[in-house]
């Protein structure tokens, strides 16, 4: 059989799992299916084949980016590799603070611990 020609076109799904911006393929369909990845300013299906200079916005929890396809491969590999798929065009990361009303229902800082007897009672007096 023959060597495998370098890839031209990919599934969306594939190339953001190869790029590292979702930890399993599963996570990168689900991404898409919930109108998380916008692939030249239009929301694409899973199966939608990723060409080079195709720009995608990615949103994810803590950040939302705006990509260039520079390589289109289907290897999962470093850090490192998977930087050398796309051009960063734009980051923005979402570090909110948490709003006083999410104190109201519980809302805890992260590393805070677990709540006291004392703080359950008074989550429990707000949300009852």
């Amino acid at each position: 059989m023959g060597e495998k020609s370098e890839l031209t076109k990919l599934r969306v799904d594939k190339w953001l799992w190869a790029a590292r911006f979702f930890k399993t393929r599963g996570v990168a369909l689900d991404a898409i299916k919930g109108g998380k990845i916008e692939l030249n300013g239009h929301k694409p299906k899973p199966s939608k084949t990723l060409m080079v200079g195709d720009k995608l916005k990615i949103t994810q929890v803590h950040r939302q980016v705006e990509v260039t396809v520079l390589v289109i491969s289907d290897k999962r590999g470093s850090a490192e590799m998977a930087q050398a798929l796309y051009q960063l065009d734009s980051e923005v990361l979402n570090q909110r603070k948490p709003s006083p009303d999410m104190a109201l229902v519980g809302y805890r800082e992260k590393g805070a611990g677990r709540p006291t007897k004392r703080d359950r009672r008074k989550i429990e007096k707000w949300t009852s």
